[in-house]
């Protein structure tokens, strides 16, 4: 398959600019699935990103132990930490959340339900 300029802009644009680590950086990355301990620290991400919280089966993207990200296999909804480069790391959960998608398997993980998102008061 052959991209076109115009198609190659246009996924650019999609995708958002690309945020790196420091050149040399030695940072450890994890993927893994979200537990209920994980629930406080999605919720901290879904309010810096002033975005609901992924819920159900939960991917988290972690940065040298710390969450940066988090996205649901279910739907496919993300958060990350805006004062952190997380493009690339939400583009590798979304990859991950798709393979787990296409094998069908059942995955026997915890789910998890973060307070921020559909069931929190508007106000109070």
């Amino acid at each position: 398959m052959v991209m076109t300029t115009s198609a190659i802009t246009f996924l650019r644009r999609l995708a958002g600019p690309v945020q790196t680590l420091p050149a040399g950086s030695d940072a450890d990355l994890t993927l893994r699935f979200a537990g209920p301990a994980d629930e406080d620290e999605i919720d901290r991400l879904a309010q810096l990103d002033s975005r609901r919280a992924p819920r159900g089966l939960v991917l988290v993207g972690e940065v040298d132990g710390a969450i940066w990200a988090a996205l649901s296999v279910d739907d496919a909804h993300a958060v990350s930490d805006p004062f952190h480069p997380t493009g690339e790391l939400v583009a590798l959960l979304l990859e991950r959340a798709r393979q787990l998608r296409r094998s069908r398997k059942v995955v026997d993980a915890p789910r998890v339900w973060p307070a921020t998102g559909y069931d929190r008061p508007a106000f109070g």
